[in-house]
């Protein structure tokens, strides 16, 4: 969709961080946008910039943790805006752990929100894109679906989960005009558990990179208009160790701990008293 003034969205995830971000990047681009998130107080404030920008906004509260909130989501956003034709599935929840810390509803809450959620949503858009001949949808990823990390494997399964996905609907759906990308960023600057991370004093290094909520939210866009299947915003050079990884899949077993992925993690998961 290379134009994308007067289209219609719906950002997950928008009461703020990336999700505040991307919504605003649609707003520059002309497109008209439901927000939804559970604090309708600051849905409420992403609204009025959005409004400010000179494009229609509405907020739609729901709570992603409950499936009957996720069944009228793409229902209740078109009667507030529109038709939709574009979905942002950037919701999602992040929590560094070693795996046997986890609750068994830890675990499956995690992958509600972060692969239940974002293909029942697609799956209730999709027949209305087709219909009209017109569509495009995001899924919010990261790096860590790329190469699951120590202390991430609920978040590393769900966001591979998306990967997956985006490659097939693209596969089965080629021939559309319906478009679909993942775009998975690394280490995210501003918000999110990088930035509880940074303000803890643990930090990324020049080999694993960080990058920032516009750089994320822009590619966002870039995505949908130029039809990108995957997008690596991270900062650092991954892009060889992820192919290296490919063809030799003992490498980052090596690697990782090397470069203080595993590490830092570990860190974050004791700051938590979640280490072991």
């Amino acid at each position: 969709m290379q134009d994308l003034s007067g289209a219609n969205a719906l950002v997950t995830g928008g009461s703020g961080g990336i999700g505040a971000h991307i919504a605003r990047a649609l707003a520059r681009a002309g497109v008209n946008v439901v927000v939804s998130g559970r604090r309708e107080q600051a849905l409420a404030g992403v609204v009025d910039e959005l409004r400010d920008a000179g494009v229609r906004a509405e907020a739609v509260a729901a709570d992603l943790y409950e499936r009957s909130q996720v069944d009228g989501l793409i229902a209740r956003s078109e009667t507030a805006l529109g038709p939709l034709d574009l979905l942002i599935n950037n919701a999602g929840v992040e929590e560094a752990s070693s795996f046997t810390r986890y609750t068994p509803d830890e675990l499956t809450s995690m992958i509600d929100v972060n692969l239940t959620a974002p293909v029942l949503l697609t799956h209730s858009v999709l027949p209305g894109m087709l219909e009209r001949g017109r569509g495009h949808v995001v899924f919010i990823s990261s790096v860590a679906g790329k190469q699951g990390q120590a202390y991430q494997v609920p978040y590393a399964a769900t966001k591979a989960g998306l990967i997956g996905v985006t490659q097939s609907l693209r596969a089965q759906y080629r021939d559309s005009p319906v478009g679909f990308s993942v775009v998975c960023p690394g280490f995210v600057a501003g918000d999110g558990m990088y930035q509880r991370m940074l303000e803890e004093g643990m930090s990324s290094n020049r080999l694993m990179g960080a990058t920032t909520i516009d750089k994320v939210a822009n590619a966002v866009i870039e995505a949908i208009r130029r039809d990108r299947p995957e997008a690596i915003e991270s900062g650092g050079p991954l892009r060889p160790l992820l192919a290296l990884a490919q063809l030799a899949p003992r490498a980052p077993e090596w690697l990782m701990p090397r470069i203080g992925a595993t590490a830092l993690f570990r860190r974050a998961a004791a700051a938590r008293g979640r280490e072991s």
